[in-house]
């Protein structure tokens, strides 16, 4: 039986969907609500093995102090790196970013 893992979301990945939903229904409102949808329904996924998702480059590169681990979100252009850390059986996401943006920890350095 697997382990079931209960999903917390930070204020700041909050604010980061806020501010993307924001931005897409500027321009197509019904793909905005598509898209919010879709990103808490791949944030869902992760109440069951969240380790199957790989080390995000920010913990690879260590730029943060905490493991912090990635989802994939969407394709193209539209593709957003859910970021969460794992805690006993809590997944803590604490950022939803596009995927084209620095890594955390890298946005200091320009």
């Amino acid at each position: 039986m697997a382990d079931f893992y209960e999903i917390e979301v930070s204020a700041q990945a909050e604010a980061d969907m806020r501010e993307v939903y924001s931005w897409i229904a500027e321009v197509d409102s019904d793909f905005a609500d598509q898209w919010y949808s879709g990103v808490v329904s791949q944030m869902e996924t992760l109440s069951t093995l969240p380790h199957r998702c790989p080390l995000a480059p920010e913990s690879r590169m260590r730029l943060l102090h905490m493991e912090t681990r990635q989802l994939l979100y969407g394709k193209g252009y539209w593709k957003y790196r859910i970021l969460f850390q794992v805690a006993g059986n809590t997944v803590w996401i604490s950022h939803v970013r596009h995927g084209a943006r620095l890594y955390l920890g890298q946005e200091d350095d320009v």
